[in-house]
């Protein structure tokens, strides 16, 4: 092992620079383990997601909270997804240019700006790099936690957990995979999100559970940690299992929208 104190980030981009080609999450995480010892696996993963252009997770840690163009100068800008659980050396002729931008509602995203627009741009609907959410449940859980603060249909005031090195509750890298919104009430009690875009499945309590013990381990003491599923259907069975379990709700949730004539 050796005892050069590199950054979780500067590790991952000595691999990807050793490796030199499109490498697998674990391959990274192989070569950082096999020179510098035993490296949290979350560390790892929030460092690759967070180094990576196109991931449109990437806002959601402190290196990446401002605005900014992305044209592989940046200390933070030297991967690319290519795929789930895939990354290749982020190339800005091969790749395009990126950045991190303010939406019209204050919330940042990433978005190509020049380049290969068909072949990396999301439409909506589409399956992002990397993740096998759908656009629109991203929208769903950037909405929740937009709103978290403001809503009193959780039985408290709730706000987006921040850790100690800047990450907010927004897809909360885990050892045991990512929550969707990790929040925290008024008296300091965890609250773990999980969300589904149509029916919840009866397996979804197992992964609700499996984040809710991570943060019962690892971040809440002697803290309560409760758990909500959000599905915009809770079928028989889900509602069932989750009356064993006292510490989850589940809460589904309504879509509706309105239009209005536009003149010149």
């Amino acid at each position: 092992m050796s005892g050069t104190q590199l950054s979780v980030w500067e590790m991952v981009k000595e691999a990807i620079e050793s490796i030199k080609r499109e490498a697998t999450y674990s391959e990274i995480k192989k070569y950082v383990r096999d020179k510098y010892g035993e490296i949290n696996d979350s560390s790892l993963t929030c460092s690759i997601i967070s180094c990576s252009v196109n991931h449109p997770s990437r806002i959601h840690y402190s290196e990446n909270k401002k605005p900014r163009p992305v044209d592989g100068t940046g200390s933070y800008d030297f991967l690319f997804n290519t795929g789930r659980g895939r990354v290749s050396p982020y190339d800005p002729t091969k790749h395009g240019y990126w950045e991190i931008f303010e939406k019209d509602d204050g919330r940042l995203g990433v978005r190509q700006i020049f380049g290969n627009e068909e072949m990396f741009n999301l439409s909506e609907g589409e399956i992002a790099p990397d993740t096998s959410l759908f656009a629109l449940e991203s929208h769903l859980r950037d909405y929740l936690a937009k709103n978290i603060s403001k809503s009193a249909l959780f039985g408290s005031k709730l706000s987006l957990y921040i850790s100690n090195d800047g990450r907010d509750g927004v897809e909360f890298q885990t050892d045991v995979g990512p929550i969707d919104i990790l929040a925290v009430d008024e008296y300091g009690s965890f609250v773990v999100f999980e969300l589904k875009l149509g029916r919840g499945p009866d397996s979804c309590l197992g992964q609700i559970l499996r984040y809710m013990g991570w943060v019962k381990k690892h971040l809440s003491a002697d803290k309560t940690v409760k758990g909500i599923i959000v599905a915009a259907e809770i079928p028989m069975k889900l509602r069932y299992a989750v009356t064993q379990v006292p510490n989850v709700d589940l809460m589904e949730y309504e879509l509706s929208f309105s239009v209005k004539p536009i003149q010149l």
